[in-house]
């Protein structure tokens, strides 16, 4: 067996590891988890206690549980630390998006944490969120922030519905930063129909729409289709997007840019 110790990183990497194999199975053995990830049955019991603790999975006696589909793919906590190298990428690609004085309009989702961080660090940017998270990146930072208001929905920490989509009909951005939870063959899903409903009045309050999604998210459906990408001037992800899923997205009109996400 390899040593269990690494940096936080590698520790995290393993985790993330553990929580899809989790997935995969719907109930596993901590034994057969080992075995797998090639650490002691003493590191797996440590990774579970905290996933456990981070209700990413339920640990049992002697097994692992994974939540409901639904619920993994909607709540936040399951994304946060999901494909981090692939969204520091993006992040780097979308900061040239961005001009002095812009007013952005960002989505909510872990997509935005590394570019919020980003814009914490410029001077004369206004940004317009649903996201409480973003808000609190930015907090203490320069940056005008506005946050849209209406139902509260905690798996997502932000706010959707149709107050949000009215507030949206009297603000005007520079740019709307959108990402999504499933794209196939250029169309567009989501588990709840308010963030459907409010992903695509983002289009409609901006002059120039981007749409941000990693690899993992393509070839994907869920409960409610919101039209295509026809809708926005540019999509970035990452070089792991499949070329199929790529080429979809040209035919229907749309630049695409490519990032390398560090390994």
């Amino acid at each position: 067996m390899r040593p269990s110790r690494g940096s936080e990183a590698e520790v995290e990497e393993r985790r993330q590891a553990v929580l899809r194999h989790v997935a995969e199975e719907g109930e596993i053995r901590i034994a057969d988890l080992a075995e797998r990830l090639q650490v002691s049955v003493m590191t797996m019991h440590r990774d579970l206690d905290n996933l456990d603790e981070r209700q990413l999975v339920r640990k049992g006696r002697g097994v692992a549980t994974s939540f409901s589909n639904v619920t993994m793919e909607s709540a936040l906590r399951f994304r946060e630390h999901a494909q981090m190298a692939a969204k520091t990428a993006i992040a780097d690609a979308l900061v040239d998006e961005i001009t002095p004085g812009s007013t952005v309009l960002l989505d909510c989702g872990s997509t935005f944490f590394p570019l919020a961080r980003r814009i914490a660090g410029m001077d004369g940017i206004r940004v317009i969120t649903n996201s409480l998270r973003i808000t609190y990146l930015l907090s203490g930072s320069p940056t005008e922030v506005t946050l849209l208001g209406d139902r509260f929905y905690e798996d997502f920490e932000s706010c959707a519905g149709p107050q949000t989509r009215r507030q949206l009909q009297h603000v005007r951005a520079n740019v709307a930063f959108v990402t999504a939870t499933s794209v196939s063959a250029g169309r567009l899903f989501h588990p709840v129909r308010e963030y459907a409903d409010n992903k695509e009045a983002y289009l409609q309050a901006a002059d120039r729409a981007v749409l941000a999604v990693d690899h993992s998210k393509f070839g994907r459906t869920a409960t409610y289709a919101y039209g295509d990408v026809s809708g926005y001037d540019l999509l970035v992800t990452d070089a792991g997007t499949p070329e199929e899923e790529l080429r979809s997205v040209r035919d229907l009109g749309v630049d695409i840019r490519t990032v390398e996400a560090e390994s």
